[in-house]
């Protein structure tokens, strides 16, 4: 097991991974350097090898995917994730990893919102993009997350081996913040600088394609999490819209004592038994949830109790 594990995820970071590359033995260098390649049609691997970093495949497209079997692979006390982009100075790694290893955090996110960001991205969207998902989710989990997109993170290894890799592509980042909330996770934070990718290095972050996947992960994990507030809203707008469509029906019984549109009155009835069947889902599913944050805390001390087993093992050979 290592003690540091630096996680490169790349995908044609030719301009730049010899810089992330040196700049991470610089400020960890007891760190073991991991690159995962997907598939890079130009010399990132060729050049991450040459600088000494261990290089390894990845061949489904998208970074949730070369995250799922980096966290399957490597067996670290703290792991350091980060670009290969450049973006992210790597001299707040070693606070990153203090947090990690001194004071029990099972996630440090690199806040990159509150320091140079929005100055140094050139895309307004981007930027856009950013503060909406933050208080998004920062609103539906009841949460202070800083900055919740960003690429530059510490874990312990507890999150590693527990935490469920779901997502494709780059709404991983999303998928981890509501994850490490949502089992009440030490989720600390540290500020960092943020500077724009050099002249040459082009983002695979689309805004439009890659914002709606992030939008549609909050959604999908709000109801995964958060059932019984899902269903319950679900339920609301439901009875809200057989309210409006029955009051004319009401009305017009009330002045008449006649129902001249039974059809609109059946389909009142459906939609409001459909609101009450929402909402005893919601407790239903919000029971199965709590079960499961039941079942995640026991897998999680095993992990924590494996990590241990095999810390021991190596300090007595």
């Amino acid at each position: 097991m290592d003690k540091i594990a630096v996680l490169i995820p790349c995908y044609n970071e030719e301009k730049t991974i010899a810089k992330v590359i040196r700049d991470a033995k610089a400020a960890l260098p007891e760190a073991v350097i991991y690159v995962y390649d997907n598939n890079s049609t130009d010399q990132t691997a060729r050049i991450a090898r040459e600088e000494g970093a261990v290089v390894r495949d990845e061949y489904m497209q998208g970074k949730g995917n070369v995250i799922r079997r980096m966290f399957r692979e490597i067996e670290a006390q703290c792991y350091i994730m980060v670009d290969g982009d450049d973006t992210y100075p790597m001299e707040f790694a070693p606070k990153m990893v203090e947090k990690v290893l001194c004071r029990n955090a099972d996630m440090v996110v690199g806040d990159r919102l509150s320091s140079t960001y929005f100055e140094e991205n050139k895309r307004p969207f981007h930027n856009l993009g950013n503060s909406l998902v933050r208080a998004s989710i920062n609103h539906l989990f009841g949460c202070e997350i800083k900055d919740i997109m960003t690429g530059f993170r510490a874990f312990s290894y507890g999150f590693v081996k527990t935490f469920p890799v779901l997502s494709k592509g780059f709404e991983i980042e999303t998928e981890m913040t509501i994850h490490a909330v949502y089992n009440h996770m030490q989720i600390e934070n540290v500020i960092v600088e943020y500077r724009d990718r050099p002249e040459g290095s082009v983002s695979k972050l689309n805004t439009y394609s890659d914002g709606f996947r992030v939008l549609g992960t909050i959604f999908r994990l709000y109801r995964d999490y958060k059932p019984f507030g899902f269903f319950s809203i679900l339920s609301l707008v439901l009875t809200a819209i057989a309210l409006l469509f029955f009051i004319p029906v009401l009305l017009e019984y009330l002045r008449t004592g006649l129902v001249l549109k039974f059809p609109t009155l059946i389909v009142c009835g459906f939609v409001v038994m459909a609101a009450i069947q929402s909402f005893f889902a919601g407790l239903i599913l919000s029971n199965m949830a709590m079960k499961n944050r039941r079942d995640f805390e026991y897998r999680l001390t095993l992990v924590c109790e494996k990590e241990k087993r095999k810390a021991k093992q190596e300090e007595e050979c």
